[in-house]
């Protein structure tokens, strides 16, 4: 089994040394669902949700999101992200949103907690925005799809 990186010789948390990296392109995709009533859903369809442009709002959280991860997730590097996108996929037959996060850095280390995090704050405040028409909406499978560059190579899910 794979020794855990975030650990020292103790077990104590530690934020790993990424020093001695090469700098390589790297990128995470991520992918989330929030399932909801068909009149949720014709609602934010039509734009008619009193807090406003519920799938812009949710783009933009979760941007906000992946460049905040360090200030959130302990162990998470400060990143200098060169892209985030969030797209949010309306799905009529099972009146869910299919979030989708793209990150990318050319950077020492991953991104994949950054778009985890976009992923889980645009679902998060999709429920939020929604929540006085519909407390019953569930966020669900959030999840890494791929993971591109560094050492250990390309995941896909």
């Amino acid at each position: 089994m794979k020794q855990l990186t975030h650990v020292d010789k103790k077990g104590n948390a530690r934020m790993v040394d990424v020093s001695d990296k090469a700098s390589t392109l790297r990128e995470a995709v991520a992918q989330g669902t929030v399932l909801m009533k068909k009149e949720t859903f014709r609602l934010i369809q039509i734009n008619n949700i009193e807090k406003g442009d519920v799938l812009g709002v949710a783009r933009i959280a979760g941007i906000m999101a992946a460049k905040k991860t360090a200030a959130i997730i302990p162990m998470c590097h400060p990143l200098n992200i060169t892209s985030v996108q969030v797209d949010c996929r309306p799905k009529t037959k099972t009146h869910c949103i299919v979030i989708e996060a793209r990150v990318k850095i050319a950077g020492q280390t991953g991104v994949e907690m950054e778009a985890l995090t976009a992923v889980a704050a645009a679902a998060l405040t999709i429920y939020d925005m929604c929540k006085a028409v519909d407390r019953e909406m569930t966020i669900t499978d959030i999840m890494l799809m791929k993971k591109s560059g560094g050492k250990s190579g390309t995941f896909k899910r």
